[in-house]
């Protein structure tokens, strides 16, 4: 089997486990884990596992050049990513949450424009309008109410924040695949995250009543540290090696299809025409946008 076809397989799983976490995550906030305590079970967990394995991993040494990125990295791809979206998903749903991660390759390519030069066709700006527009709806016009979702709109703009940073990310991070090993990148990166959100985080962190919690808490938590942390960032790092951003970011548009899916299965969220309407431009605004070949970001 060829690295490009494991790299789809890699990026395939992790949009699966992605999806399948908004309503798993949810579950869990802010009832048992306050959103920032749950950063900190997130990042420790996941810099434990991943000095763990390092030990099978290539003795690389970090370029001092090369700490400036990689502690931007950490800031975009660990601090305000992680921050934002469980903070948005303890005040909105699953569906929403699963929605408006769609609008991630727009602000990919807007960031790119803006950062590297990436070509802006009419076509394309036609598609980031849109797909902003749906987005937009979503967060100002959708007066859905839900149990255990306080604020909605501005857990859609968080949202928002969140798919932005997760940008960044991925092209910042970009270069630094392509020189050091997934294990070196991700050990760093997450040691780094501890740090930054430990300040943050602490105090809903010390606030967790471990022996109160259910099984099935314990075992969503786990699910969020093994697989949504740990497993997802190690699969992501090797996809992107191979694939061009533009393709990573098209296993995003699964995510919503597995995390609608499973809330609406679980009862965990349901549709209403608002947010299928709102869901249409934001795929089609999607589509405008990747529908040709990009360069690799």
């Amino acid at each position: 089997m060829n690295k490009r076809i494991l790299a789809l397989i890699a990026a395939f799983i992790a949009s699966a486990i992605y999806g399948i976490n908004h309503t798993l995550a949810k579950g869990v906030m802010p009832t048992y884990v306050q959103p920032y305590g749950f950063i900190l079970i997130r990042v420790l967990g996941a810099a434990i596992l991943f000095w763990g394995i390092s030990f099978w991993g290539p003795k690389e040494k970090i370029a001092k050049s090369d700490w400036p990125r990689i502690i931007g990295c950490a800031i975009l791809g660990m601090v305000i990513n992680m921050q934002v979206f469980f903070k948005g998903l303890s005040l909105s749903t699953p569906i929403h949450s699963s929605l408006i991660i769609t609008v991630t390759p727009i602000l990919v390519f807007v960031l790119s424009a803006l950062l590297i030069g990436e070509k802006l066709s009419w076509l394309r700006a036609f598609g980031i309008l849109l797909g902003f527009a749906g987005t937009a709806g979503l967060i100002l016009y959708d007066n859905t109410t839900a149990e255990n979702a306080p604020n909605i709109p501005l857990g859609n703009l968080l949202f928002v924040i969140n798919a932005t940073s997760y940008g960044l990310y991925l092209i910042l991070v970009k270069p630094l695949t392509n020189k050091y090993h997934a294990f070196t990148l991700m050990k760093w990166l997450f040691l780094i995250a501890v740090f930054i959100n430990f300040p943050i985080s602490y105090v809903e962190f010390s606030q967790v009543q471990w022996q109160e919690l259910p099984v099935d808490i314990v075992l969503k938590i786990i699910y969020v540290v093994l697989g949504t942390t740990f497993a997802t960032y190690l699969l992501n790092i090797f996809a992107i090696k191979t694939l061009k951003a533009s393709t990573i970011g098209a296993f995003i548009y699964l995510q919503p299809l597995i995390g609608i899916l499973f809330a609406v299965v679980v009862g965990a969220d349901q549709l209403n025409l608002m947010k299928v309407a709102t869901a249409a431009m934001i795929f089609t605004g999607v589509y405008l946008v990747t529908k040709k070949t990009e360069k690799s970001v």
